[in-house]
């Protein structure tokens, strides 16, 4: 089960393995993902589309302090 964080009015939400960002997250949200590569931090915007930083974080802490960081100063 996802794992909701709000900053400043934006939630971002943390999937678990096989989580959708579709079906866990609207619009105005941050997505955090894991994969074996690292943590991406994703933008959910108008229509479902989704944005993503180009590189993994190597940690779950460095991503949420990034999508925390997007979050004050709005998605």
């Amino acid at each position: 089960m996802a794992t909701v964080v709000k900053h400043r009015k934006v939630k971002i939400v943390v999937l678990e393995q096989n989580e959708q960002i579709a079906g866990t997250c609207r619009e105005g949200d941050i997505a955090i993902i894991n994969d074996p590569a690292g943590w991406w931090i994703k933008f959910v915007g108008e229509g479902g589309h989704i944005d993503c930083y180009g590189v993994p974080y190597p940690s779950y802490n460095e991503a949420l302090w990034s999508a925390k960081a997007a979050a004050e100063f709005g998605t």
